[in-house]
């Protein structure tokens, strides 16, 4: 089964990272990326924190099109298991 749109859960500034949801049929998958990713694939200045919701709005197809690919290689990361999106993942 392939991953489709779950919510957007929040920006934890702290960790620079932000949460959103994937969903595989009734199944919800936890996943995050990186405020870095975000700002490399936009390539301009860095975005505010209070900016971060809708560059994620923004970025959401190329996000959870990467994130599908790497649930589909089951490149899980944490307790419970879920996806981690770091800038490398976006090259290639």
């Amino acid at each position: 089964m392939t991953l489709t749109s779950g919510r957007f859960i929040g920006h934890d500034q702290d960790r620079g990272i932000v949460q959103f949801s994937m969903q595989d049929g009734a199944k919800e998958f936890a996943c995050a990326i990186s405020t870095s990713a975000m700002d490399d694939l936009e390539r301009g200045p860095r975005a505010r924190p209070n900016e971060r919701e809708a560059q994620f709005t923004r970025l959401r197809e190329r996000i959870e099109a990467c994130a599908g690919r790497k649930y589909q290689a089951t490149e899980f990361e944490g307790t419970p298991p879920g996806i981690v999106l770091r800038s490398i993942d976006f090259r290639g």
